[in-house]
């Protein structure tokens, strides 16, 4: 059967050691400041942290292709709708422009422009890693209780748990209802039209969706028997102490919210400019 698309994965290396909430303040702060600056030294710096990480946590090209395969269209999208949209907007940041080509009417390419997309880029580079490290590091039920400590409500934190392990089981559901519709006769080839093919792919969400009402309407039943939420607060059974390492690592995002802001105070705003 094929592998899942993503979720965590128990292995013993130090990424997946470290105590939820640390790897969860780190995670936060890390994507807040890749999210908000534009310094291409400090997103250099995090894209090359984050691809440490990522072989450090052991997570085999198998596990992760399909997901980046899919970040990877998006964002070769995404820059190439920023350019049509706004292909003078480097020139604009920057307050300079050089021009590599003329182009036709208000497309032009810029040294600027195209820095401007290579931030973009970065930004990519440096937070898919870290997203899936801590996804497939980090044991749901512990990421749950990571959320209830730093103050979320342990309904709320509870739910992501619940959905963070539900998508594995969503693509085993679909997996079993691929087969057997293979081993029917009556799944979509190759060959078909695209309508088939979305005819076909109907005949495996109906009954996937049924299925999953169902897996809900008995995770509900549980939880309601079992009284759950009629209480303010509650205890986590996978809830553990934080140790050195874990004080490292929050220190370690505590430094990185340090270099960004230092980045601000030399660049005086939140992009790197070059061309000045």
């Amino acid at each position: 059967m094929d592998k899942q698309l993503f979720g965590y994965i128990d292995k013993n290396t130090p990424i997946h050691r470290i105590n939820s909430i640390a790897k969860l303040i780190f995670f936060i702060i890390a994507t807040a400041t890749l999210m908000f600056t534009y310094d291409t030294r400090f997103l250099l710096g995090m894209s090359l942290f984050s691809l440490i990480l990522l072989k450090v946590s052991q997570i085999k090209w198998q596990d992760i292709k399909l997901f980046v395969y899919l970040i990877l269209v998006f964002s070769v999208m995404n820059l190439l709708a920023v350019y049509v949209v706004s292909p003078e907007y480097g020139v604009e940041l920057y307050g300079t422009r050089h021009v590599l080509w003329e182009g036709y009417g208000r497309f032009t390419l810029t040294k600027e422009q195209l820095f401007y997309e290579f931030n973009l880029l970065l930004k990519y580079l440096s937070t898919v890693p870290l997203i899936l490290v801590f996804l497939f590091t980090t044991n749901p039920s512990e990421f749950a209780s990571s959320f209830n400590r730093i103050g979320i409500p342990y309904r709320v934190a509870y739910a992501i748990s619940l959905t963070l392990r539900y998508i594995p089981d969503i693509q085993e559901d679909f997996l079993a209802i691929k087969s057997a519709q293979d081993a029917r006769g009556i799944s979509g080839e190759e060959d078909e039209s695209f309508k088939d093919k979305a005819q076909s792919v109907g005949r495996i969400l109906i009954p996937l969706i049924i299925s999953s009402f169902e897996r809900i309407e008995t995770v509900s039943h549980a939880m309601m028997l079992r009284r759950f939420g009629t209480k303010k607060k509650r205890t986590w059974y996978v809830e553990k102490p934080l140790k050195g390492s874990d004080y490292a690592v929050i220190a370690c995002g505590i430094g990185v919210l340090g270099l960004f802001t230092l980045t601000l105070y030399l660049n005086k705003q939140r992009f790197y400019n070059p061309f000045l």
